[in-house]
């Protein structure tokens, strides 16, 4: 029996997926699944781009503002979640729409990866926030480096969360994530997902993401990280979030608001182009570009997925 067909629309931040998701699933009685690390936390709305109910226009959303941010949340939850939220909506005689950058997310439901859940070794964690703290994030991250040279190339040199991460799976389990991934891939995906990447020409992609962060500080970033840090006590990954990150060193004094605004941009920049390379990973994956019009790109999604428009 042919496995159901589920459409995927990934590319890099503020390339257009929520605007062309959200047509496409008015067009086809879909609904949608997020695959955004960072849309998951409750309170944080203005710096993840986080569609509004205006937005959403009456379509519905999963996986979406569902986590306090003092919580830690993880790929092997998040590919659990989303099945779940697929299977929902295929009962509902819907079309699910995966939508998103965050590509862990979307290669552990295309690939059928599945992350064992590694028990946190406390004093190893802090060992590892111990060694960062006096000798620099550098030296995490080229241990990393010797032990998984693979999945290191998707890895900034200052996402600290992710280098540890690599760091505690080989300490919990002896085995790399690489490794890992590779194990987990042979039972395969549970659905048939057909994949479709945003992409423009970089110039315009980083105007974008440029004009997006200036319009994210107009909105009230800053008071939203503020009522962030009063709300809640800890934030173990949420914090790490772009844009959240950089006003909370602004807040403290290290930066300027010029420097925090120039670095949001600077590191969302960043950001986007290792989700492109990424996404270009991908096997048999159908680049649509972010300039076209809605109708156009809509079209050629319908004409991959087998529908036809009425």
């Amino acid at each position: 029996m042919a496995k159901q067909k589920v459409i995927v629309i990934c590319g890099p931040t503020a390339s257009g997926k929520t605007s062309l998701s959200i047509e496409l699933a008015k067009r086809i009685n879909g609904e949608i699944v997020s695959a955004d690390s960072m849309q998951i936390y409750k309170e944080m709305n203005i710096g993840t781009a986080k569609p509004t109910v205006d937005e959403m226009q009456g379509i519905k959303h999963y996986l979406l503002d569902f986590v306090s941010p003092s919580q830690r949340y993880s790929v092997a939850e998040y590919k659990k979640d989303a099945i779940k939220a697929i299977d929902t909506i295929i009962e509902n005689g819907k079309v699910p729409i995966i939508v998103g950058g965050t590509g862990l997310y979307i290669s552990s439901l295309i690939y059928g990866i599945d992350y064992p859940e590694t028990k946190i070794d406390i004093s190893y964690r802090n060992q590892l926030e111990e060694i960062a703290k006096k000798e620099g994030l550098d030296v995490l991250y080229q241990k990393a480096k010797q032990i998984d040279s693979e999945a290191i190339k998707n890895i900034s040199p200052n996402d600290k969360k992710r280098i540890c991460r690599i760091l505690e799976i080989y300490h919990a389990t002896g085995k790399t994530k690489t490794e890992q991934e590779i194990e987990s891939r042979k039972n395969g995906p549970k659905y048939d997902y057909i994949v479709f990447c945003i992409n423009m020409e970089r110039d315009k992609l980083y105007d974008r993401i440029n004009r997006r962060v200036d319009i994210m500080i107009e909105d009230g970033l800053i008071e939203e990280v503020k009522a962030l840090l009063k709300n809640n006590k800890e934030f173990p990954t949420a914090m790490q979030g772009l844009g959240y990150k950089e006003v909370v060193e602004y807040l403290n004094g290290i930066i300027t608001k010029e420097q925090m605004i120039d670095k949001i941009k600077q590191e969302t920049r960043r950001y986007a182009k290792r989700q492109l390379t990424w996404f270009r990973k991908y096997e048999n994956i159908i680049w649509i570009d972010g300039l076209d019009k809605l109708d156009n790109n809509i079209k050629i999604i319908l004409e991959e997925y087998g529908e036809k428009q009425n």
